[in-house]
């Protein structure tokens, strides 16, 4: 798959909600109503994938739901059920230069102050208070670890991301 052909998980489907189609939208982005910013959905259950447009949505409670393109009752939700909402990598809007998305992060190597190599990032923790670096340790690590956890605040811990040479720096004992 090519990157302009990446596709990446921004929500799932809930249970069906009503007798109209309607389905509850578990949203994966920062504000829960960008979802819907974002068209058309792919979404996919069971190995089958395909493009549908969101005809409506709307709060209810301190959720989302929306209406769907060809689905028009319950039977037809219900079947829909935790299916992935997922759009193709190019209907991400494009950030200013020092932001970045966490997929970007995935992959980067970890550099501390003193040049010690402390792992490659695997993915993001986020814990309410800040985020988290998962970083897989070195087979070869001197500390004997074999996955770090560091805390994604900047100027503190963390000092440089440079995501096209995909290497993070941070101030962050090696030994944690």
């Amino acid at each position: 798959m090519t990157n302009t052909q990446q596709m990446i998980v921004v929500g799932k489907l809930g249970s069906a909600y009503g007798i109209r189609g309607w389905l509850k939208v578990n949203a994966f982005t920062d504000e829960p109503e960008g979802i819907f910013a974002y068209t058309p959905w792919t979404i996919g259950s069971e190995g089958q994938q395909r493009e549908i447009k969101v005809l409506e949505w709307r709060r209810h409670g301190g959720g989302l739901v929306c209406r769907l393109e060809g689905i028009d009752d319950r039977n037809a939700a219900e079947r829909l059920t935790n299916a992935e909402i997922s759009i193709h990598a190019e209907q991400l809007i494009e950030l200013p230069e020092d932001e970045f998305y966490w997929r970007d992060l995935v992959g980067c190597e970890v550099v501390n102050t003193q040049g010690y190599q402390m792992g490659t990032v695997t993915g993001l923790l986020e814990t309410g208070s800040n985020d988290v670096l998962e970083v897989k340790a070195k087979g070869n690590d001197a500390f004997g670890k074999r996955e770090r956890l560091i805390p994604f605040v900047t100027d503190q811990f963390v000092l440089e991301v440079d995501v096209v040479g995909k290497q993070i720096k941070v101030d962050w004992d090696p030994s944690f």
